[in-house]
């Protein structure tokens, strides 16, 4: 089945009456018009290195304050400890989000402007670059936006210590919601194969 609509994609479509050149003017106009895509792919990919940069100059200064980390009291330790967690999730959080731009940016090209073939060529070439539909981009952003939301989850949950009962149900509840989103999305994944 497969095989018949690759066929029925590669050859051309055979037009039952003879065009105007006005009308095939214009359907090459409209055709062409999406280029206008490559604006979106451009600043995509410029907003993806950007956010590579913030964060690897983020992690650049996270590990230099590390560097009298020994020397610290056990209290003093404890709070750096903490705040270097805290500084580790949000670069992993940047670093999410800098990739949610770079899939979105080569996701868009290959859409409306054409296939990347030096990544199709390539055996070593990553599976989650190549994207043959709307709905396969869309599937990929959600799994790096729900990876995104988790460890923006964990960031938060870090500095949360519950003191009363309510507050520990309320973190469990929390932990078990983002379990079972995550459990969800995956068979949701496993359906698809």
């Amino acid at each position: 089945m497969s095989e018949e609509n690759n066929q029925l994609n590669q050859e051309p479509l055979k037009n039952p009456k003879p065009q105007s050149t006005a009308e095939r003017y214009f359907e090459s106009m409209l055709w062409n018009s999406r280029f206008v895509v490559l604006f979106a792919v451009v600043a995509s990919l410029i907003m993806a290195f950007g956010i590579f940069y913030v964060t690897a100059i983020d992690v650049y200064y996270t590990i230099a304050h590390l560097g009298h980390y020994h020397e610290l009291a056990d209290a003093e330790r404890a709070e750096l400890k903490a705040l270097t967690v805290a500084h580790i999730v949000a670069s992993v959080d940047g670093f999410l989000l800098g990739t949610v731009m770079l899939i979105f940016s080569l996701g868009l090209y290959e859409l409306f402007i054409s296939p990347i073939y030096a990544a199709e060529a390539k055996n070593a070439a990553s599976k989650i670059l190549m994207i043959k539909s709307l709905d396969d981009l869309k599937d990929k952003l959600a799994k790096v936006i729900l990876m995104i939301l988790i460890v923006m989850f964990f960031e938060q949950a870090i500095f949360l210590k519950p003191t009363d009962p309510q507050g520990l149900l309320f973190y469990a509840l929390a932990i078990t919601l983002v379990a079972g989103a995550l459990y969800l999305s995956h068979k949701a994944y496993e359906k698809k194969k």
